[in-house]
């Protein structure tokens, strides 16, 4: 189906009407004729042009119509794309669409940026990118990026001098995209007739194709807080052109079903955020909300355990009532409690009544531990727990929140910390934060600090130092209560995976000279990006950075650039699937002047991923922590 088909019949037309004044003298508003003629023509071609825009019939333009981003501009940073457009050396490829910014948008860059590369999917092993270049121009920012896109090569009729100045709604409207490589190099045009961005790149591009035979490069585009009603294309997209005709729906997958629901929540509560992308003929698919979808939970939302969340939409892609629903799927639990326990929630676990996991600390590393305790009240020791032991569990030493132990390795330990008020103590335990720090020390001996913010906003200390007869090899902990019960419940993020970037941080853990510090916690994901998983940010105490690591093999900053990653795994896509409620452990090692960071994640698969980054260096020894935040997932820390 052609774009210009009405073109064709305007142009025949004027043909016939030449044919009609070929004659000798004959001159249609030409510079012969009479000047109220000529006047007539300019006026009738100025009107024209007032109506329709200036719009020029595009050779070879072909309807290819569907829409990327939310239509209620709430699309973030890569979550949707358009389809991939390949141009080849020596030729040139031109689309239209109507771009249509937020009339609230108060940022420069909500708009979109056109992404080139390889000709390889997004995702895939061989998968190199040559750089973005977004539409609008911003010279000290980032309206460009890519180590194959030159920056000073870039101009625009727009200048914006910061990411909040005025005027975005200026690139709104019809825009017209060009990517020419007829001349050998590249020229990229972007244009809605009032605002035009040009790129010219004389030089060839550097083929980063596996392949040295093909030299074709993709395009794709991405909105951010925008969406884009495509109309055409020159050159056909993988997968096909899309006509106007209505398309009925395919199949139907949902994203953001949380993974536990409290007892007693609604349907419609516990499932407010999730979406479903619906695919529909001619490779169209398109994301729909909540409202739009039918739900129901098998067997029921009362009951505790696993249940299945079924879905249904009834729609066309215009809306319409479709010939047949199509249906998705999901699994989720009903739970009494969010988050993992130790002990029954009413304080009654008598001693040794519960117990965690044991949790395995290697040679000069400190494990790093939060929750929330919870008290009786009725005791000082009816509160948290700790036992020092091996594999087998014999035991170390146990050593209580009250300044209090026993065991074979506790008598050479020094304790510290007892409290100046008791009872001040135990009455601000029920609720306090708790953060304990379990250290092998690699020599045989073992430390344990807890720092203890009570509800009462004080902060309390307990120390043990110097356990004795450890086996460095042979080393772990665990807790256990009597009359309390124990919360990990710190949560780092929202629980829909709605996170945007740099939007939450957990507390800094200083690392000192010559030490490992290790956590750990659940790593949930929107699954729609390797990088919707955790990052550890490297820090000075002032909030400057050393480096930004992420969990799929990236990173940056100045100590980054020294190190050496590894760990990046051979098939992403199954990695990615694997990491929703992932238990993921990181320990971070301070050299002194480098730091290590090693990551093991165990799948949802049963299968254990590393990500390893060596060598982050220079960093000052006694100015060194880390943190952690999250984009488009959340962290549940234990």
């Amino acid at each position: 189906m052609k774009y210009n088909k009405l073109a064709t019949v305007l142009c025949s037309a004027a043909l016939g009407l030449l044919a009609l004044t070929s004659c000798e003298g004959g001159d249609l508003f030409g510079i012969n004729s009479p000047d109220w003629l000529s006047s007539k023509a300019d006026s009738i071609a100025a009107e024209k042009a007032k109506n329709q825009g200036g719009d020029e019939i595009i050779e070879g333009m072909q309807e290819d119509v569907y829409t990327i981003g939310a239509t209620d501009y709430s699309t973030g940073w890569w979550a949707q794309f358009s389809k991939y457009y390949q141009v080849r050396e020596g030729e040139k490829w031109i689309a239209q669409f109507n771009l249509n910014i937020n009339p609230s948008a108060t940022n420069t860059y909500k708009n979109f940026a056109m992404i080139i590369c390889n000709d390889e999917d997004r995702g895939a092993a061989n998968y190199k990118e040559y750089g973005a270049i977004r539409y609008d121009y911003q010279p000290s920012g980032n309206s460009e990026w890519g180590d194959y896109i030159d920056r000073s090569l870039a101009t625009s009729d727009l200048e914006f001098q910061t990411d909040t100045d005025t005027g975005v709604d200026k690139l709104g409207g019809k825009v017209t995209l060009t990517v020419d490589r007829t001349e050998g190099g590249l020229v990229v045009t972007m244009t809605n007739g009032t605002i035009t961005k040009t790129y010219t790149q004389k030089s060839p591009l550097a083929n980063l194709n596996a392949d040295a035979s093909n030299t074709t490069i993709r395009c794709f585009l991405v909105p951010e807080g925008s969406f884009i009603n495509w109309l055409g294309s020159t050159v056909e997209p993988i997968g096909g052109f899309t006509s106007r005709e209505d398309k009925q729906p395919l199949s139907m997958t949902l994203n953001g079903v949380p993974k536990k629901v409290l007892q007693g929540t609604s349907l419609e509560d516990a499932f407010a955020n999730v979406t479903a992308t619906i695919q529909f003929e001619q490779e169209v698919s398109t994301i729909v909300k909540y409202a739009d979808l039918t739900f129901q939970a098998v067997p029921n939302m009362n009951s505790l355990g696993k249940k299945t969340l079924i879905a249904a939409y009834a729609k066309t892609f215009k809306g319409e009532a479709a010939a047949a629903p199509v249906i998705g799927t999901a699994e989720f639990e009903v739970v009494d409690k969010l988050y993992t326990s130790i002990g029954a929630t009413d304080n009654s676990t008598g001693w040794w009544g519960a117990h965690s996991e044991n949790i395995k600390v290697g040679p000069k590393e400190t494990f790093v531990s939060t929750f929330t305790n919870y008290t009786s009240g009725a005791n000082n020791w009816n509160n948290f727990v700790i036992v020092l032991c091996k594999a087998d569990n014999t035991e170390y030493a146990v050593v209580r929140a009250d300044n209090y132990g026993w065991g074979n390795g506790y008598e050479a330990c020094t304790p510290s910390g007892g409290q100046a008020d008791w009872g001040a103590w135990l009455a601000a335990m029920d609720g306090a934060k708790v953060t304990t720090y379990v250290t092998n020390n690699g020599d045989g001996t073992a430390d344990v600090k807890a720092v203890m913010v009570g509800n009462d906003g004080n902060t309390y200390i307990q120390e043990y130092t110097g356990i004795n007869t450890v086996d460095p090899n042979d080393f772990y902990f665990r807790y256990t209560v009597d009359g309390c019960h124990l919360e990990f419940d710190e949560v780092l993020g929202e629980e829909d995976n709605s996170t945007g970037w740099w939007a939450a941080h957990s507390q800094d853990i200083k690392v000192p000279a010559g030490k490992t510090y290790t956590t750990r916690f659940k790593n949930f994901t929107n699954g729609a990006n390797n990088w919707n998983n955790f990052l550890v940010v490297l820090t000075r105490q002032d909030n400057s950075e050393y480096a930004v690591l992420r969990a799929d093999n990236y990173g940056w900053g100045d100590s980054y650039e020294a190190c050496t990653p590894s760990g990046g795994q051979s098939d992403w896509g199954a990695w990615l699937s694997a990491m929703d409620d992932a238990v993921v452990t990181v320990s971070v090692t301070n050299h002194g002047s480098s730091a290590d960071v090693k990551c093991v994640m165990v799948g949802n698969d049963g299968i254990t991923y590393y990500q390893d980054y060596i060598g982050l260096s220079p960093i000052e020894g006694d100015n060194f922590r880390f943190r952690f935040t999250t984009e488009g997932g959340h962290l549940v820390f234990e």
